[in-house]
């Protein structure tokens, strides 16, 4: 990963960053669909699109109040598909089990 990466929780938003950051808030989950649904997210077993990721949230009146939102509903919606390897996630800090065990020894 280099430093201008914007993977966050398995998900690369790219370019989107940028568009989620310019968008007039409060915008609502149809707009960003029909304006930006084809902008795609990079995870780590292939692409997905911002409309395949929201379209289920369409008939919900859902409204984001700033990209800081728009960002933790996709991030929440993508879901599995940005875990990558089994048994492997970078979608948060290490838990007490991780690491070295001194009881396992």
């Amino acid at each position: 990963m280099t430093d201008d990466d914007t993977r966050e929780q398995g998900v690369e938003f790219g370019g989107f960053e940028e568009t989620m950051a310019a968008m007039d808030y409060p915008v609502e989950t149809e707009t960003v669909v029909e304006e930006h649904g084809d902008a795609e997210l990079e995870l780590p077993n292939g692409t997905t699109t911002i409309g395949e990721v929201l379209d289920p949230l369409q008939d919900e009146d859902q409204a984001y109040q700033d990209a800081d939102e728009l960002k933790t509903m996709i991030k929440n919606m993508v879901g599995d598909d940005a875990v990558g390897r089994e048994g492997y996630s970078d979608r948060g800090a290490p838990t007490e089990t991780d690491g070295d065990d001194e009881d396992s020894l």
